[in-house]
Order: structure tokens, then sequence, then C-alpha cells
């Protein structure tokens, strides 16, 4: 568990420092994504992902580790826009956004502790291409929660399905960096 521990830290602060040093390029510009939208950016990085891992040539440089890490940013977005709501205008600074990047870290990082104490770390014998169908699979759910105006009969929200996209990218990336 120390060993995950360590290398999620590490894939976390990649993750992070990329998303600050964008927002001091961009600003917050992303604020005024609304759900549906940040949901097909990560389908489209998700989508890239499994071409990446089918086809045998690859046109543009970029892998699917910068991929990953998009979904990872991308899926904090999300959690934030759904905290926040969407704005009009941007309307964080970068030290803002990086708090609430922060607080949406910590849920998602506890929740790995759970699930990987009672799933026993199972995702180490995953393949990358496996937990990629599966961040595939969330993102078709969440486009139907979507769908259905955020609404579940059974099933958990929105939340709980970028939170998992979040971890499942962050184990990828740790087999990848393995």
């Amino acid at each position: 568990m120390e060993a995950t521990r360590k290398a999620y830290e590490e894939i976390v602060s990649q993750c992070r420092t990329l998303f600050e040093k964008k927002m001091k390029d961009y600003g917050a510009a992303w604020r005024i994504l609304r759900l549906p939208s940040l949901t097909d950016q990560i389908f489209i990085k998700a989508q890239r992902i499994r071409s990446l891992q089918i086809n045998q040539t690859q046109k543009v440089a970029e892998g699917q580790e910068a991929e990953f890490i998009g979904i990872v940013n991308y899926s904090i977005m999300a959690l934030i826009q759904i905290d926040k709501g969407i704005a009009e205008q941007p309307d964080l600074d970068v030290e803002e956004a990086v708090a609430f990047y922060d607080q949406q870290v910590k849920i998602i990082f506890e929740l790995m502790l759970n699930k990987n104490h009672d799933y026993g770390e199972a995702w180490r014998d995953m393949r990358v291409s496996s937990l990629t169908d599966l961040i595939l699979q969330k993102l078709l759910r969440v486009k139907q929660i979507e769908e259905n105006k955020g609404k579940t009969l059974v099933s958990e929200g929105i939340d709980a399905n970028y939170h998992d996209m979040v971890n499942y990218a962050i184990f990828a990336l740790i087999h990848l960096n393995s």
C-alpha cells in the first residue's frame, strides 16, 4: 500500500503541476464549460487512448500518458464545476483554482485508499487497456445520467463516476511509468 501511496502522489503532483501551469497560461476559461462539454473532452481523450492502444501507427507525437493526465485534470475540473456551478466568465485566480483542485484530490485519494483496502489492489493485475475501457464505460454512464438530467434510480451519481475515472487514469499512469 505504501508503494501505491507514493506512486499515486507522484502522478497527482505531475497532473497538478500541469493544471497550475495551464491556469497561468489560460486563466480559468474552463469555468464556462458545462458538464456535458467536460464529459465530451474526457471522452475524446479516452477514445484517443483506445485508438493508440489498438492502432499500429500514431500520427500525433503525444502519447497515452498526456491523455491520461488530461482525463485526470478534466475530471477534476468537472468536479469543481459540480461544486461551484458553471460561471459566465472566468472567476478563479490560480491560487483559488489550485485550492479547489487540492480539495477534490483529497476526496478522490481517500476514496482510492478505501477501495484499495477493500479490493486488495486488484488494479495492479489489470491491463492499461482494461483501465481505458473502464474509463470509457464510466463516460457512457455519465452521458446517460446527463441525458436523464442528473437523475438516477439506484445508481451512484455523476461525481462518483468522475472520481473513479480519476483513479483509473492514475492507476494507468502508474502502470505506464513502472
